[in-house]
């Protein structure tokens, strides 16, 4: 069982840490630049596309916060975690304030360029390259904006130059990657795809690492079969099609082939860029456990989804209006997000979110095993 794979890694890595992180400093990161899609998204589709509605973040921010969630992301329990405020998105015109980071994340982002439009199947066009590319540009721009401001007041709002060196920059992306793989690809043809797809991630740090980046917090992609909207259209599965979690076998399978094809690069990427520190984070374990345990925790069937109104082949996305039988139906959100695992099919719920970042931001599920607070410390 995964959720006791949990347990004894936890309890490994708690021997292991007090051992090699005894005596380290904390990290002490100025700034976070985050990279990734709708998993770590504060606000980047909102503010290029049609903005997110209620009840969308209502629960915890009381207010559409451009998040695909009913509160925080792991993205934000890592801000507090290292404490720095939420980051703002990059793409966000108003009010934002990047002296501690940018978010360059999109809903609906892939690793790879897909040739089609958000309006056909959601895909952002901010790719990783070109997140990367606006990252490249903020900084020169930023830099260049610093060294000229005269008044102190012109610079709170701006990333010191000297910080994009000792930065955490993180990674949530590659999810899409695979979604698209099986709406467009056979399973022989998407695993053939994958080297190409991660050695473009490792592309994507080799390039932050050129810029003076260091330290990268890198998630592996989570068990994307398990996503209650796989099941909207297929109310009776047919034998075999799901695993011992009543997800989908096969999506969770190439997964899990594209974690260890990630682990992989990482450990060469290491080699590549002898002075970075580069953590990756299981959260695929993280997650299975969640939704193996879910049960036991109290929660409600993983399957079943907080925001929307799905019943049998009925459906209405979380925040929408349709009619049904000539009535016109809400796709509202339940009464307690806290006890549900997925928020509106496709993304988890706060409570998810917190419990994935509480089992991984203490190193229990890092290589190296190291908490986030000291992964600036290269092992």
């Amino acid at each position: 069982m995964e959720w006791w794979r949990v347990f004894i890694a936890g309890v490994l890595a708690s021997w292991v840490l007090g051992v090699g992180s005894a005596g380290l400093p904390p990290c002490e990161f100025p700034a976070i630049y985050n990279f990734g899609d709708s998993n770590s998204d504060t606000g980047g589709i909102s503010a290029a596309f049609e903005p997110i509605r209620a009840p969308y973040g209502v629960p915890f921010f009381h207010k559409p916060a451009g998040r695909d969630c009913d509160g925080r992301l792991i993205i934000d329990f890592i801000a507090e975690r290292v404490k720095l405020p939420y980051l703002h998105a990059y793409l966000n015109s108003l009010g934002a304030n990047f002296r501690h980071g940018a978010n360059f994340a999109t809903g609906g982002s892939t690793i790879r360029r897909q040739n089609e439009t958000i309006f056909e199947y959601g895909i952002s066009p901010f790719s990783l390259d070109m997140q990367i590319v606006q990252f490249q540009q903020f900084k020169a721009r930023t830099v260049e904006m610093y060294n000229q401001a005269k008044d102190p007041s012109e610079k709170d709002k701006l990333p010191r130059p000297e910080d994009f060196a000792k930065a955490l920059y993180t990674f949530d992306i590659g999810q899409n990657d695979l979604s698209v793989g099986f709406r467009k690809m056979s399973f022989d043809q998407l695993r053939a795809a994958m080297p190409d797809i991660i050695n473009q991630l490792a592309s994507a740090v080799q390039l932050l690492y050129q810029q003076g980046g260091r330290t990268f917090w890198i998630h592996n992609t989570g068990p994307i079969g398990c996503l209650p909207v796989n099941f909207f259209y297929n109310l009776n599965p047919e034998p075999g099609y799901v695993d011992q979690y009543g997800c989908v076998k096969g999506q969770n399978e190439m997964a899990m082939e594209f974690n260890r094809q990630l682990k992989d690069r990482i450990i060469k990427l290491r080699t590549e860029l002898p002075e970075a520190s580069i953590t990756l984070v299981d959260v695929y374990t993280a997650k299975i456990s969640l939704i193996g345990s879910a049960k036991n925790k109290g929660m409600a069937d993983p399957k079943k989804v907080c925001c929307g109104y799905h019943v049998n082949y009925d459906h209405i996305w979380c925040g929408n209006k349709a009619k049904i039988n000539n009535t016109e139906v809400y796709g509202d959100a339940c009464e307690n997000p806290s006890l549900f695992v997925s928020w509106d099919g496709v993304h988890y719920s706060q409570a998810a979110n917190q419990f994935i970042a509480d089992h991984t931001l203490n190193g229990s599920l890092s290589d190296p095993p190291i908490p986030i607070t000291q992964a600036c410390h290269k092992q």
